[in-house]
């Protein structure tokens, strides 16, 4: 019998007709209105690679990541048993009618890899797990098991009596050591620096605990910090610390943990300096708040440790060597360098190790990260090599019918880099899966199958599908992403004369090799170079600390379902003294997160319900209506409007709304100018930052710094996240920051900044060790008439030249 479905694919077995399990060949997306989505419907190929544009802020991620991702991994989640989902993140089912023909969704983003201080490139991949099992059994002397080669794993001693429960020694007490070698450096445990602590910047000598003598951040006076040394007995809460006996100093700074009862409860008594180096000492610092990071870098120097030279590893592992290398020299080459040593390693009896610990090191050099080495600290990566470091484990899976998801693959990627990572893409493709890939770069989007370009605008002005189809059609389209495919800078006539220049002399940090140049003050300066040149390196390392140098480096912004814009920036102090002042209250009623809170729902505008390992039930709050603010703050007005209103305005609305009357507010209007100088005018002050794009939390910490005062900006690629609209607007901010008498300099891949500045400086000529040297400094025009590097080949082809 013949039988057919709805997609009209016949099921009889002698028509020869496919199956109707291949017919399942679409991604089917119906109704989306996750964040500013506006009931979209879009079905997508699957094994293909399809690309999603649009301007930053029109809703590539809401339905990519919040919507197909997130739908997938949910969905994958409730396949394990309830006991296993307790310990698993929650996640609410999209807002969307419809998905069908969803596959596993594997997201690969741009969110930087844990800072943890004891976390390595190495140890963050598989490798160091490889190559520690590789000096294990290859390592002479032979000292142990792999743990022995670890700098987390520290050695351990111990010795008893046990109890034999049954056998032939059945009762019979027996005396036994346990030792366990682990290679972990004693002195530093396994951290590669010690840190020596300025006395004088924990305590002052001349007060009492009672006066607040301890100046760490967090040790208030009458908080329990400051308790447990004043009540615990062994120090005198009203005695100067410049009169403590030798063995109170030491109990204050030194003792061990101690038991301790405070009103009935029982506590550990420890010493200052041992408790700070726990609570502070042991995180990276990259991690910690600003006020603990100042007070760490105010009071403690780190230096590294004279035991281990900064390998963090024991005595016996650096002793342990394989063809005169030991495993702290392997992890700190290049690892292409490394590729070479394991390649010439010719041992039979370990040849699957070998063979693996050769694919994992070809995969970083094939996806452009052979310039790292493996004791990279993995905080230290930037958003597109982490993004990478996690592409790696996908590369070489026999796993087929995955949808990837990549978050703007090419960031931190030159020109000459993207093609090697459009190959990549382009494989995983070719192995059957499906790859989904949101993207601004006119290179990337140029080798999609299927193309999907959300807007018109950002925000609300966008969320609908503005073209789908083949990129031919794009071009075609007259949509905004369609104009803009094709744009090619033109060169500047004429360039700024500089008004002075910033020295860098002898810069070697990482790659750089005594690096000389001098950088212009007065203009618009690009320091570009291929991904590894030491473009970064050099900015940061030599540029950034300096005194009036304000750095926006790419670091992500983070906040809760509660922080928003105005709580971001500083604009909500502003707005709550002006509502206070014009009505005789307190400013802390007009704070959410403060007296003027809902109390039904705590200023959250929301209810949540947390039903365990099912989804957690968001409800609109009846007593404020998503208001957020108690019925008696939202009497108070100011300017005829009430601070619920005031928060719900997009910013070109709020910034005329305090430039003048009686609302007039010239700090808030300050803070708003810039950003609407970003091209932050749509957003709404009070949306919360957990829905803003990446490129729009880019543009939203440039408008914060911005109001800095400093006489040089420093920029790391200010473009992440920008559609090509959204580049020419930020190149006129640039300008304006410049003709206001600032200096800018900008880390930049993109083209169209190159050929708009008036200073280049170029790094290379490759990544590594085969870079680290100025390769060209001067204008973009004397660029491309040399083409002697990389950067100058692909910004001549930019600009047509």
């Amino acid at each position: 019998m013949t039988t057919s479905t709805s997609t009209g694919v016949s099921t009889d077995p002698q028509s020869g007709a496919l199956p109707v399990a291949d017919s399942h060949d679409l991604i089917r997306v119906q109704g989306a209105r996750e964040n500013n989505l506006k009931d979209v419907s879009v079905e997508i190929p699957k094994r293909r690679l399809t690309v999603f544009t649009g301007v930053s802020g029109s809703g590539k991620s809401s339905l990519v990541f919040a919507t197909i991702a997130a739908e997938s991994q949910r969905m994958i989640n409730e396949t394990y048993s309830t006991f296993v989902q307790t310990f698993m993140p929650t996640m609410a089912r999209p807002d969307v009618d419809v998905l069908e023909g969803l596959t596993t969704a594997i997201i690969v983003n741009q969110e930087r890899m844990g800072a943890n201080v004891r976390s390595t490139l190495g140890t963050a991949t598989d490798a160091n797990a490889l190559l520690r099992i590789l000096f294990s059994r290859l390592g002479q002397p032979h000292i142990g098991s792999p743990n022995a080669f670890s700098f987390n794993v520290p050695s351990v001693t111990g010795s008893g009596a046990i109890t034999v429960a049954r056998g032939a020694g059945k009762g019979e007490t027996v005396k036994k050591t346990y030792t366990l070698t682990g290679g972990m450096c004693p002195r530093c445990e396994g951290m590669g620096t010690v840190s020596d602590i300025d006395l004088g910047q924990l305590y002052d000598e001349s007060k009492s605990l009672a006066q607040g003598a301890i100046t760490v951040p967090g040790y208030n006076s009458d908080g329990w910090m400051v308790r447990i040394f004043s009540e615990s007995g062994f120090l005198d809460p009203k005695k100067p610390i410049r009169d403590y006996t030798e063995t109170e100093l030491h109990d204050f700074l030194r003792k061990e943990p101690t038991k301790v009862k405070l009103q009935g409860i029982n506590m550990t008594y420890e010493g200052l300096i041992p408790k700070i180096q726990k609570s502070m000492l042991a995180k990276d610092k990259e991690a910690m708040q600003s006020h603990i990071r100042a007070f760490v870098e105010r009071a403690v120097t780190f230096v590294a440790c004279p035991d281990c030279g900064g390998t963090r590893l024991s005595e016996g592992a650096r002793r342990s060597r394989i063809t005169g290398i030991n495993i702290a020299e392997a992890c700190a080459m290049q690892i292409s360098d490394l590729a070479e040593w394991v390649r010439g390693l010719d041992e039979p009896s370990v040849a699957p190790l070998l063979g693996n610990l050769q694919q994992a090191l070809d995969s970083f050099v094939d996806i452009g990260l052979g310039y790292l080495s493996l004791d990279r600290p993995s905080g230290t990566l930037s958003g597109g090599e982490a993004q990478r470091t996690k592409m790696i484990r996908h590369l070489g899976s026999s796993l087929t019918d995955i949808t990837y998801v990549f978050d703007e693959p090419t960031i931190g990627l030159h020109p000459h880099d993207i093609q090697r990572m459009n190959t990549l893409l382009l494989q995983l493709r070719d192995k059957g899966n499906t790859v989904l890939v949101v993207e601004h770069k006119p290179e990337a989007i140029a080798i999609a199958d299927h193309v999907i370009d959300l807007g018109p605008g950002a925000g609300t002005a966008g969320g609908t599908i503005c073209y789908e189809g083949t990129l031919k059609g794009l071009r075609a389209s007259g949509t905004l992403t369609g104009r803009h495919l094709d744009d090619r800078a033109t060169l500047k006539t004429s360039v700024r004369a500089p008004k002075g220049k910033l020295e860098i002399r002898g810069a070697n940090e990482h790659n750089l090799q005594d690096v000389d140049v001098d950088i212009p003050l007065g203009a618009l300066v690009v320091v570009t170079g291929v991904a590894g040149s030491g473009k970064s390196s050099l900015i940061h390392g030599s540029v950034s600390g300096r005194d009036g140098v304000v750095s926006i480096d790419q670091g992500a912004i983070k906040g809760s379902r509660r922080s928003n814009p105005a709580t971001y920036t500083g604009l909500l102090d502003p707005i709550r003294k002006s509502f206070a002042k014009a009505n005789g209250v307190k400013p802390a009623l007009f704070s959410a997160n403060s007296e003027g809170a809902c109390p039904a729902c705590n200023g959250a505008g929301m209810i949540y319900t947390d039903l365990g390992f099912m989804d957690t039930v968001a409800t609109l709050c009846e007593e404020c209506e998503g208001k957020r603010f108690q019925a008696s703050v939202l009497e108070y007005r100011l300017g005829g409007r009430d601070i619920a209103e005031v928060l719900a305005m997009p910013v070109t609305e709020a910034e005329e709304f305090f430039a003048g009357g009686e609302a007039k507010t010239p700090a808030a209007h300050a803070i708003l100018a810039r950003l609407a100088d970003v091209g932050l005018g749509y957003l709404s002050i009070g949306q919360p930052l957990t829905t803003l794009s990446g490129g729009e939390r880019q543009r939203l910490k440039l408008a914060t710094h911005m109001g800095e005062k400093g006489g040089v900006l420093v920029l790391d690629e200010p473009t992440t996240g920008l559609h090509l609209a959204d580049v020419e607007q930020l190149l006129r901010l640039l300008d304006r920051l410049v003709d206001s008498g600032k200096s800018v300099i900008v880390i930049e891949h993109h083209q169209a900044v190159m050929a708009h500045a008036d200073w280049i400086i170029d790094l290379g000529p490759g990544a590594g060790h085969d870079g680290g040297r100025v390769v060209f400094e001067g204008t973009p025009a004397a660029l491309v008439a040399a083409r002697s590097t990389l950067t100058g080949e692909h910004l001549a082809a930019y600009v047509g030249g």
